[in-house]
């Protein structure tokens, strides 16, 4: 993470915002800033992705999930992107990044997130992401033991939402690179 202002920003306000279910969307409105650009004066392909990673700090600890998670000792861990880019974000343009829980399978959960700007989509994706402790990935099914009754009930409904159909879609074509790679290294 290289944007250190702007993760204190993001951990100062996720202390001072109002708590969030896991069902809520998180709105995050941000500027483009010069370290943002490439070479094509608009903001850098992998900057949307940083970004998606405040969103998730902020949408883990304003849910408490960030908190019990360092309560087991466990760290939050992202395992894949998948992004598309529609419309570039040029210097200073103020933005909204829209972050929210998807789905879950036996492993991973899945979030989704998308940029806009003027109601106008610029990028959007999915990101999976789970629990990871010194035995490795944790299953999903072991988060619910490390909150409150009252969460827990919250947090077994997002775990049951049966996956989207771009989340299997997505799945079926990261098996399918994984395989032709497997097949490459062989």
């Amino acid at each position: 993470m290289n944007l250190y202002l702007r993760l204190l920003w993001t951990l100062l306000r996720a202390h001072f915002m109002r708590p969030l279910a896991f069902t809520d969307t998180l709105s995050q409105r941000w500027r483009v800033l010069p370290n943002d650009l490439d070479i094509n004066i608009h903001m850098n392909n992998g900057r949307y992705l940083t970004m998606v990673d405040l969103a998730l700090v902020e949408f883990f600890s304003r849910t408490g999930f960030l908190k019990a998670l360092v309560a087991q000792g466990w760290r939050p861990m992202a395992g894949g992107v998948l992004i598309s880019y529609r419309r570039g974000l040029n210097p200073f343009q103020r933005y909204e990044l829209r972050f929210r829980w998807l789905c879950s399978d036996e492993r991973w959960n899945y979030m989704g997130f998308e940029f806009v700007r003027h109601g106008k989509l610029h990028a959007s994706g999915i990101m999976k992401g789970g629990a990871v402790s010194g035995e490795g990935l944790r299953p999903t099914a072991s988060y619910l033991d490390t909150f409150p009754a009252a969460v827990r009930d919250e947090l077994s409904r997002m775990l049951a939402r049966p996956l989207t159909d771009d989340v299997i879609a997505w799945r079926a074509s990261e098996q399918a690179l994984m395989q032709r790679v497997d097949a490459t290294l062989t």
